[in-house]
């Protein structure tokens, strides 16, 4: 599949987002319901054999007035957001540039805390083979490279590289993105289908112990160790349940800022015992592997720059207007490492 152009890819979320409005209006009210034990069911939908964030809050015991309620695994994080904004689930998460394309495109939705990230032992590479010839930004132009899903995170971290490597916007169109599955990645780049490959979590231990691949560059090198996922709320949710998602953000905050400063073996055993109790018929392997919670800050508080790169990257490729405010795409003001609540570098409980 070759690269899409922009317009066509804005014009695909302006569509969801009116499909997303309409089926809004067709769901149920924004009031969370409150059951017998007193707590309130916050849905959402997973990822299998994995653990996400609000899945280690409530096993650690962070939350008191919610209650999760999973319905169903997802692998798309666009998918996920425009399930909050149809009202299918209450919260979800998707790549900042994501979050702001969907609003921009009239879902009202609101990035509550980072959720996903990159660092120096958590991130995501762009390989190719070694003695390929194929080691600079320029080595690009009219190759083939492959990503999980066009329009989303890896389309703009690769063009945002070619961008500030000095590339012209025509050579960067030559670029050829296509979409391999990441379980597939690594056979296709030793195969030749791919000349530059997108690697990362378990996917990209396996292939770089077996050698043979050279590392072009990593996200990373875009602006240092960054956060580039936002879990939302729907506005309406947010303003009718304020007391139900400062729980939420509060859980989950604290349980980022668990795996943060606790040892990795101790998060590893945790993630396996969260796996092993849900009974989804998953394996371990992928927790198992866990190195670092990839999100560079305590309890998962958003920094404006973490949408500023994506967002002026949007607007120089023509898929947002310019004079969007920052500010209006997310909040701070329920997690407790940015409210006062806790000092912003305390552990989990605020010490």
């Amino acid at each position: 599949m070759t690269n899409r152009p922009h317009v066509a890819t804005s014009a695909v979320v302006a569509v969801l987002a009116a499909l997303t409005m309409l089926l809004a209006s067709c769901s149920s009210g924004a009031d969370a319901e409150v059951g017998q034990d007193g707590k309130v069911s916050v849905r959402y939908q997973g990822s299998a054999s994995q653990v996400q964030w609000q899945e280690l809050a409530e096993s650690l015991g962070y939350f008191k007035k919610v209650k999760l309620e999973w319905v169903g695994d997802t692998t798309s994080g666009p998918q996920d957001i425009q399930a909050v904004a149809t009202g299918a689930v209450d919260t979800g998460g998707a790549f900042n540039g994501s979050v702001a394309k969907l609003q921009q495109a009239g879902s009202k939705v609101t990035g509550v805390i980072s959720v996903n990230g990159s660092d120096d032992q958590t991130f995501q590479g762009y390989y190719s083979l070694e003695g390929s010839g194929i080691e600079t930004a320029q080595d690009l132009v009219g190759k083939t490279v492959g990503i999980n899903t066009l329009g989303a995170y890896h389309e703009y971290a690769i063009k945002q590289w070619l961008h500030d490597q000095g590339l012209s916007d025509d050579d960067i169109k030559k670029v050829v993105l296509t979409v391999v599955p990441p379980i597939n990645t690594e056979v296709a780049l030793r195969q030749g289908q791919l000349q530059v490959g997108n690697l990362g979590t378990i996917f990209k231990d396996v292939a770089l112990e077996k050698g043979g691949l050279h590392e072009i560059f990593r996200d990373t090198d875009l602006i240092g160790n960054l956060s580039i996922a936002t879990q939302v709320f729907r506005d309406d949710y947010i303003k009718e349940n304020p007391e139900v998602v400062e729980d939420y953000v509060q859980g989950v905050s604290r349980a980022i800022r668990w795996a943060q400063v606790h040892p990795r073996e101790e998060v590893v055993n945790k993630y396996v015992e969260i796996i092993d109790a849900r009974g989804r018929n998953e394996n371990t392997n992928f927790v198992k592997k866990w190195k670092s919670p990839g999100i560079p800050v305590p309890g998962g508080v958003i920094k404006p720059e973490e949408f500023t790169v994506w967002v002026d990257e949007a607007v120089r490729l023509g898929e947002l207007p310019a004079g969007i405010k920052v500010e209006d795409l997310y909040t701070n003001e329920f997690n407790p490492y940015a409210n006062g609540t806790y000092p912003p570098d305390s552990n989990e409980d605020g010490v």
